[in-house]
């Protein structure tokens, strides 16, 4: 058998009415597809498509938002666009609850994660990082309080797909070792304005920790696998386009974009993958790590 794809018994275990839903239907795109190795890819892969969209609903929404009112929200408006913004993500934040489309341990996290992005956007701003051009009444320094949001899609984000698809790990480093990695990552976001950056280190030490980590997922009727450090990647560029769709919005600018947009330097991307990495551990704090044997064990 293949090690890198594992044939399941039963398709993945949803959660929610939304992911029981979406297996309700998937045998019936199976079924026009006809039988043999293509329909099981195409399946699989539509079903990886869906439940990645679904696992992004907060994200996805908020950058709806920020780039509709790019566009569509009136100059003369009474409420001003972030202060709207940010009124919005609340509400979703709120919806995403009720519906029960978001545990309370998972809102948690993403609390903490909102107040630890909002700590690093204050200095960062201060220190000319980047900046938000735009009034508001909800804001503490030069930040309106709709950015925290953006740092809690990540973690609204990362604390679902772990659940969507079921994670489970080989090789996963010692959870100690991971905090204080995650620690030392968001000390650096503050200290290379003052001394060396230690980006690179940094790096080193992520390969060092995560290097030998696989991850181990559930799509809908096969189980896949793939090294740990690649996912982190994934996820960091599809932050980083998003980040362009930002910038491109106006949301907030870069130094060398004070006269028209363009691309952000790639360079932000390695940002990203670190910052993920904080969320990613953070998660862990209400969903610990369980090793891909142990899941296989319950399974039986």
């Amino acid at each position: 058998m293949n090690p890198i794809v594992q044939r399941l018994g039963r398709p993945a275990h949803a959660a929610s009415r939304t992911e029981r839903l979406i297996h309700a239907n998937l045998p019936r795109v199976y079924r026009m597809l006809g039988k043999g190795w293509f329909a099981r890819a195409a399946v699989e892969f539509l079903a990886f498509g869906i439940k990645q969209a679904y696992a992004c609903i907060y994200g996805g929404l908020l950058l709806a938002l920020i780039l509709g009112t790019r566009f569509l929200y009136p100059d003369d408006a009474a409420l001003t666009r972030y202060d709207f913004l940010f009124l919005s993500a609340v509400g979703i934040q709120i919806w995403l609850l009720a519906a029960k489309l978001e545990t309370l341990d998972e809102a948690k996290v993403i609390i903490i994660f909102h107040i630890v992005g909002t700590a690093m956007e204050v200095f960062k701003t201060a220190a000319g990082s980047w900046v938000y051009p735009e009034e508001s009444l909800f804001r503490i320094g030069g930040v309106p309080l709709f950015t925290g949001f953006m740092y809690a899609a990540v973690g609204s984000y990362l604390a679902r797909v772990s659940r969507i698809f079921d994670f489970g790990y080989t090789r996963y480093p010692p959870l100690w070792a991971t905090w204080l990695f995650a620690a030392a990552i968001y000390v650096n976001f503050f200290s290379h304005h003052y001394i060396i950056d230690l980006r690179i280190g940094l790096f080193a030490l992520l390969f060092l920790l995560y290097g030998r980590t696989w991850v181990h997922y559930s799509v809908y009727r096969y189980r896949h696998r793939m090294p740990l450090v690649l996912g982190f990647f994934l996820v960091g560029l599809f932050i980083w386009l998003a980040e362009n769709i930002g910038t491109f919005a106006n949301a907030w600018r870069y130094p060398g974009q004070e006269h028209g947009w363009q691309l952000v330097s790639l360079a932000k991307l390695n940002a990203w993958v670190l910052l993920m990495i904080i969320s990613f551990v953070l998660v862990t704090l209400i969903s610990p790590p369980e090793s891909e044997a142990d899941r296989q064990k319950k399974k039986a």
